[in-house]
This record gives structure tokens, sequence and C-alpha cells, in this order.
């Protein structure tokens, strides 16, 4: 029990150095999420104790670049989940149509997965050339990568899979040029992509938006940290703009709740009351 509670605050003190130093806050993280990560760093870093990981981050900010790519878990896939985007197709694009110009931000972008999905769907239905797309996250490596639009082609046929799932329209193969076991996507489905630093814990609006999308992030919130990204999104959303979110996020425990009215709850997309 005494090791388990050294370990604890260990944690805590890790994270509280971390804001101090870097001003990435994850003190509002879902503890046990946070703890399994550092775990996993520490075995990797090949220490012994939390403590001694705090001093290599405190004093080697490249150690904490490394740290940084724990912590946020940079995991993601094309059209993630079909049928949620077969609904976006479905049921909230024929709205977005109406709107002369959109913006669209894909909060927790990670390594670009979701923005090159929304890109294609937003360009097969004829809206890309008039949207803005805002791709944030807080991890500068993940930002890199999605900016670059490179994946490996051996997550390619499970991407396809997905994009004919979610209804797609064209050949994957369209979107992207083979290349040295890599997948180069089209410079122009970034065009209209804006890549930028962003957290959710500490950040503010920086936009009226038609839509948002994230997915798969706030389940490593804890529930103040979740109501203030929801606050977040509802002051940044236009009147009756579409929030949509993981398969396993959900608005109903949220102080948020009476805000948003669900449009097809199973797929996790709302619209701001």
């Amino acid at each position: 029990m005494s090791h388990e509670r050294n370990a604890d605050i260990e944690l805590r003190l890790l994270i509280e150095a971390i804001y101090l130093k870097y001003s990435y806050d994850f003190r509002d993280y879902s503890g046990a999420s946070v703890k399994r990560r550092v775990a996993h760093a520490l075995r990797q870093f090949e220490l012994k104790t939390i403590s001694a990981l705090q001093e290599r981050v405190l004093h080697d900010p490249s150690a904490f670049m490394q740290l940084l790519q724990f912590l946020t878990i940079p995991v993601s896939e094309m059209f993630r989940d079909p049928s949620h985007f077969l609904a976006i197709r479905q049921e909230v694009v024929p709205v977005l149509k109406t709107y002369p110009s959109l913006k669209i931000w894909i909060a927790g972008c990670s390594t670009g997965e979701e923005v090159y999905s929304m890109a294609i769907l937003l360009r097969e239905e004829g809206l890309l050339d008039r949207a803005i797309i805002y791709a944030t996250d807080i991890n500068p490596s993940s930002l890199e990568k999605a900016k670059q639009g490179i994946f490996s082609m051996d997550h390619i046929p499970g991407y396809n899979t997905n994009y004919l799932k979610a209804g797609g329209k064209r050949q994957f193969s369209d979107y992207y040029t083979a290349a040295y076991d890599h997948a180069i996507f089209d410079k122009k489905l970034r065009e209209n992509v804006t890549f930028a630093d962003h957290s959710l814990a500490t950040d503010s609006v920086f936009s009226e938006t038609q839509l948002i999308s994230c997915r798969n992030v706030l389940i490593y919130f804890n529930k103040k940290l979740q109501d203030r990204a929801f606050g977040l999104f509802h002051e940044s959303l236009c009147h009756r703009g579409f929030l949509v979110l993981g398969s396993k996020e959900t608005l109903d425990f949220s102080g948020y709740k009476d805000q948003f009215e669900p449009l097809v709850k199973q797929e996790r997309i709302y619209r701001k009351s």
C-alpha cells in the first residue's frame, strides 16, 4: 500500500512539473489512463521510478517530447467507424450544403487520419473548396506527420474497406500515390487545412464553426475537463451547428447535455440547441 501511495504522489508531482515547466496540462486527464501511459514510458526509458522520470524530463526537453508521445497516444485510422461517416454524409452534409462557406474544427486530430477522411468526404460532396478545416492537437510531432499526409501502405487495405463502408464514391486509390511502402495523399486535400497547436485543457475558442469533430479524445479526460471541452465546443459552434464525438463518448452526463440535441445518437452526432 505504501509503494502504491508513493507512486500516486510521484505521478501527481510529475504531472504538475510538466505543467509548470512545459505548460502542457494533464492534471484533469483520467488518472487511470495517465498511470498506464507513464508505466509504459518507464519501461521504454528503462527507469525504475516516476521520480527518476520527472528528473529526466525536467532537465532534458527532448526527453519530455519523447514522453509526450506516450501521454497523447497518437493512434487512429481513416474513416474509423464507417457508419459514423456514412451518417455524416446522409444527415449532416445536406445541411452543410446550405452554408455559403464552412469552418470545421477537428479537435485532437492526432496524425491526421481524421483530417484526410473528412477532406475526402467533403470533396466528394462538393464542399471542400468552400471549407476551412482547423486541425488541432497538443502533440507537435503528430501535427507534423498530419501535415505531411504520408501513411504506411500496410494500413491502406483497412482504410479502403472503411472508406467503402462509409459511402465512398470513388476509388480510394484516387486520393494517394504509392511510393516506397508508403501512401502519399493528394496535397489538394490539405490546401484548405490549417494545422495548429491547441489544448482543450488550457486554450480558448478561436473561430465560429459549423461542425466540430472530437472523437476518442474525451475518453481520456475526467468530467471536469470534459465539461470544459464541451463548453469550448458550444461557444465555437454557430446556431444549430454539429458536434460529433467518438463511439464511447457521450453528452449524457455532461453539464452541457441540455445545450445539444441528438441527431443520430447511436453515431454520437449532436446539434447545438
